[in-house]
């Protein structure tokens, strides 16, 4: 698996053919948009709700879209931020991470997550940051066996709803 910062080309319109990659991405994990809330119908998601679902990270100059490719397909994405807006927080966040769910079970989660905390590492990080949302138990199992440990209970800033905030040493 290999990481790949999505670049939007001068119009910032997501090229087609990975729009469609990451509709399907995004429409296979049905069970985890019917938890977050994030669109309104998680069996119907649409591509133009994807890019929408997008833009606001694309246009953030402190995030970054990566996407996972394993031979070529698109097997995830992870969105990171690397400064929180809360000047107090001097953590990098990963904001979303998410595998087709047709590959879920393979370990791609691990390593997408390791090669993420990789790139912190790299730019001199010595912890990351995220939210777990509270109504996720297989979320928050995921991110605690990684190491990940609670530091707080807080509501997230988009849509208000409760969130266990985790954080891992990179050291």
């Amino acid at each position: 698996m290999f990481l790949e910062p999505l670049t939007l080309p001068p119009d910032r319109a997501i090229p087609g053919g990975l729009l469609t990659e990451l509709t399907a991405l995004y429409g296979s994990q049905r069970d985890f948009h019917a938890l977050s809330g994030d669109f309104p119908d998680p069996d119907d998601i649409r591509p133009e709700q994807v890019a929408a679902a997008l833009a606001d990270d694309l246009a953030d100059p402190d995030s970054e879209v990566l996407l996972a490719r394993d031979e070529q397909r698109l097997a995830g994405i992870a969105i990171t931020l690397a400064h929180h807006p809360d000047p107090a927080d001097p953590d990098p966040w990963i904001g979303l991470l998410m595998i087709d769910a047709g590959s879920q079970r393979h370990g791609l989660g691990r390593r997408l997550a390791s090669l993420v905390e990789d790139r912190f590492r790299a730019e001199g990080r010595t912890a990351v940051r995220l939210a777990v949302l509270e109504n996720n138990p297989g979320g928050l199992a995921f991110w605690t066996a990684l190491g990940y440990r609670h530091l707080a209970h807080r509501r997230d800033r988009q849509l208000g709803r409760p969130c266990a905030v985790l954080r891992k040493r990179l050291d």
